[in-house]
Parts: C-alpha cells; sequence; structure tokens
C-alpha cells in the first residue's frame, strides 16, 4: 500500500520489480542470441529500453562480403565471421561502464567466446525454439539479407550455452516482455547468489 492509501495492483508491483532489476542490472553487457528468426532484434531492443541502454544490432557490422554470401543462400564461415565477432567485441568493451545490449546469432561456444575475449563479464540470452515455429516466423521477413533457407544450417551449427556461461534461455514462443521480464530477474538472482 502506498502512502496515498493506494493499493498496488499486481501489474504496479510487476512494473516496480523491473525497475528495481534494471537499477541493479546497470552496467551489465548483454548479447541475445539464437539463430536468425527467434526474435532477437525485437527482444534486444525491449531489454536496452528496460535498461536504460544502448542497443545494437550485430546485422549492422557485417562486411558487404558477408552480407552478399548469406543473400546468395551461403552459410559464412567461422573464418567469415571472424572479424564480424571481434567487431562486435570492440562495440562492447567501449560499453564496459554504462552497459550495453546487442543482438548476435552467437551459435557456437567458440562464436561467444570471441565476444568473451572483449568483454568477460557478458550475460547471454539465449532465444530458443522449434525449427517448424521459427521457419513459419521467417516465411513472413521481408527486405532481410538472411535467407530462410539458411535456417536448417544455423540449427545443425547451434550449441547452446553452457552452465558456466552466465546465460539464461527463454522460449521464443513467450511474449517479448515475459522474456525480457524473466531474463532480468533471473540475472537479478544470480548476481545476489539466490539462484537454486
Amino acid at each position: 500500500m502506498t502512502g496515498s492509501g493506494h493499493v498496488e495492483s499486481p501489474r504496479d508491483q510487476h512494473a516496480t520489480a523491473e525497475v528495481a532489476d534494471a537499477i541493479r542490472l546497470a552496467g551489465q553487457r548483454v548479447v541475445v542470441m539464437g539463430v536468425s528468426g527467434s526474435g532477437k532484434s525485437t527482444v534486444g531492443k525491449m531489454l536496452a529500453e528496460r535498461l536504460g541502454v544502448e542497443y545494437a544490432d550485430a546485422d549492422d557490422f557485417h562486411s558487404a562480403d558477408n552480407r552478399e554470401k548469406m543473400s546468395a543462400g551461403i552459410a559464412l564461415t567461422d573464418t567469415d565471421r571472424l572479424p564480424w565477432l571481434h567487431s562486435i567485441g570492440d562495440w562492447l568493451a567501449t560499453h564496459r561502464q554504462e552497459g550495453a545490449v546487442v543482438t548476435c546469432s552467437a551459435l557456437k561456444r567458440s562464436h561467444r567466446d570471441v565476444l568473451r575475449g572483449h568483454a568477460e563479464d557478458l550475460w547471454l540470452l539465449h532465444l530458443s525454439g522449434s525449427a517448424e515455429l521459427i521457419e513459419e516466423r521467417m516465411a513472413g521477413r521481408e527486405g532481410h539479407f538472411m535467407p530462410a533457407s539458411l535456417l536448417r544450417s544455423q540449427f545443425e551449427e547451434l550449441e547452446p550455452p553452457e552452465s558456466d556461461e552466465h546465460a539464461i534461455t527463454e522460449e521464443t514462443s513467450k511474449p517479448p516482455d515475459e522474456i525480457v521480464a524473466r531474463f532480468m530477474a533471473g540475472v537479478v538472482r544470480r548476481i545476489g547468489g539466490t539462484d537454486a
């Protein structure tokens, strides 16, 4: 109950808790990861807004050659990805004090290790979902250089985060605001050492 005698609704209490979580998460750097079409951009932008930090999309760090390959349905190799990953890592390194959110497929452990080389305290929000759901989403996307035909190769490459990677996995079928709230609360619990 507030000083005015108003009883907070569950919605008000949820919003208050989320603000408190955002304050506690000040300075954290987060990579929203997953295969193409998993909802990374939507969730990443929302998370950055809730945390009050800068947001970047990993697609903007790709070279023209990488974009051309993907547009032609050619899967990138790890050699293709390495400069891209270092560019994202450099961007994260410049946000050490204030925190930041970036989306990046980060499919393999080795990819994430490159990013951690620039930001060792990195948190991962892994958006997980079935190939069928994500294929359906990608079929409705327009104007993106990653064709749906490459999705299967991404699932084949995907190495889900391991227990030592400071990662939280959420189902992409959940509403974005729920995913963001659950991630924020989960990180706060882990930082406080209260997560089971």
